[in-house]
């Protein structure tokens, strides 16, 4: 077989004259966007406070009063995602993915329920930490299962279109904001109604299979050949089924129970797991969700100060977010994770330094909005246009591809946590840093980072274009022991 790229496609595969591409399958593309939902809800959730902080200041004194009862309120969201992330590893492992999404909607649903009733700011931050479980265990089910019913060609895109669902849900949560700000119980609406989504994704989800992998790897083979079999035509299914049984194979000759040291314990699959839990830990640190949770606070700190025009300028960060996105799942893969990531780094890089130098100057003026307050709204959106299309997608897409069979959820959970504790130091820390150490400073610190993880992208993480899963694995022990030459001569292989 041989890869060919077509203008206008994320990817295509020459197979008897059957051409696999983006909108080709609706059955998979159905998957995928009932799954994206968890991404939604992400998107949702760490969108929606942004706004709802505004009101929930001017209901509650001591929240008002309290940076730090500010950053516990966002970031409590990020604690229990943590521990959801934490858990969700070996619940996708021993339950399947489906029963995961299933049972992350409930949790979700719950905590959006008590987050509308919250009577005090302790309720309300019970609340959250419910919904963060819920988004914890969805952001490692909703890449491993899209990417485990995707074929490897178009696999980038498919699971990209969960970080579209994302930064879409992210933009929803700003729209939704600007439509509560006149109503009555503003900030109780807003959080509410995130238990919507995750009640229709709950409906959807029962009509839909489990993970055809983990079906043939731990329950039913003939139910996984069913669920194959809409993916792909026979003649891609036969091959998909001789990997899964050399996969499946391989599983029974290593007759050992899988723990959490061995990811430490074994070469290949500690360089995997440094690779992927590093991009996830850089994504948070080069700032995306400090721009996500405190955009309209970084743009009442511009000078903006009227809620409702802050929350509208946010709304076209949030805009600009999703299209970013949209641009990146054609972009991943055409160009390339690694090369998209560190085109994606450039620009953050800049824009970073454009926002750091905007405030540090604003900050020595004083009264109305001046120019350098649009400079940094110029610098938000620009740090998203790099974002979005790179940062975004790349850690996500990359840890749902490169780790073996046996330890997909366990490291998925696990760098998946990475990435959570990653966003709870930064959601936690981002307005007593701007405030001990000034805006300006601030972002320059996280220019400063971007740096750094554009040197760890061009230094660790391998390019996974096309590689199926098997041949991921083999690229990670060659790294590990030194035998072969690398992804080139796999791709001749295919060839």
């Amino acid at each position: 077989m041989t890869i060919v790229s077509i203008p206008g496609s994320s990817g295509y595969l020459d197979a008897n004259d059957r051409k696999v591409s983006y909108f080709s399958n609706p059955y998979v593309l159905g998957l995928t966007f009932v799954a994206g939902i968890g991404g939604l809800l992400f998107g949702y959730d760490t969108g929606v406070i942004s706004g709802a902080l505004l009101y929930i200041k001017d209901e509650f004194p001591e929240v008002n009063q309290s940076s730090f009862l500010q950053e516990t309120i966002v970031s409590m969201a990020l604690v229990g995602a943590m521990i959801g992330a934490a858990a969700g590893g070996w619940i996708n492992d021993y339950f399947g993915r489906k029963k995961a999404t299933l049972s992350a909607d409930v949790v979700f649903v719950l905590g959006s329920v008590v987050m509308g009733a919250a009577p005090d700011p302790y309720i309300l931050i019970l609340g959250r930490l419910l919904v963060g479980l819920g988004v914890g265990v969805a952001s490692v089910t909703a890449p491993v299962y899209i990417a485990e019913a995707s074929p490897s060609e178009i696999r980038g895109g498919l699971v990209s279109t969960n970080v579209l669902m994302i930064t879409g849900g992210q933009f929803l949560s700003y729209l939704v904001n600007l439509a509560f700000t006149e109503i009555p119980g503003t900030w109780r609406w807003m959080l509410g109604v995130a238990g919507v989504p995750a009640a229709i994704q709950f409906v959807l989800m029962l009509f839909l299979p489990e993970s055809p992998r983990w079906l043939y790897m731990k329950k039913d083979k003939s139910e996984a050949a069913a669920v194959l079999a809409k993916i792909y035509d026979p003649y891609r299914l036969e091959e998909e089924l001789d990997q899964l049984a050399t996969a499946l194979e391989e599983e029974r000759l290593r007759k050992q129970a899988i723990s959490y040291l061995d990811v430490f314990r074994k070469k290949e699959i500690r360089l995997a797991f440094f690779a992927g839990a590093g991009l996830q830990a850089f994504q948070q640190f080069t700032g995306i969700n400090t721009v996500m949770y405190y955009s309209p606070t970084i743009v009442q700190m511009a000078g903006f100060k009227s809620n409702q025009l802050a929350l509208l300028l946010s709304l076209i960060v949030a805009l600009m977010n999703a299209m970013g996105t949209i641009v990146g799942i054609y972009l991943i893969d055409q160009f390339g994770r690694k090369k998209l990531a560190l085109t994606s780094l450039s620009g953050v890089i800049v824009s970073l330094i454009l926002l750091a130098v905007a405030f540090i100057l604003e900050s020595s003026t004083s009264g109305s909005v001046g120019a350098y307050g649009w400079i940094a709204v110029i610098g938000l959106a620009l740090y998203i246009a790099f974002f979005a299309p790179g940062m975004g997608p790349v850690p996500w897409t990359v840890n749902s591809e490169i780790y073996p069979e046996s330890y997909r959820g366990m490291c998925g959970g696990m760098s998946a946590t990475v990435n959570w504790i990653s966003n709870l130091i930064v959601a936690q820390s981002f307005l007593s840093l701007a405030e001990a150490a000034g805006t300006g400073v601030t972002f320059l610190i996280l220019a400063g980072i971007a740096v750094m993880a554009f040197v760890f992208v061009a230094v660790f993480v391998p390019e996974t274009k096309g590689l199926s899963f098997e041949e991921m694995e083999r690229i990670w022990k060659e790294k590990a022991w030194g035998n072969g030459s690398g992804k080139e001569a796999l791709l001749e292989a295919r060839s």
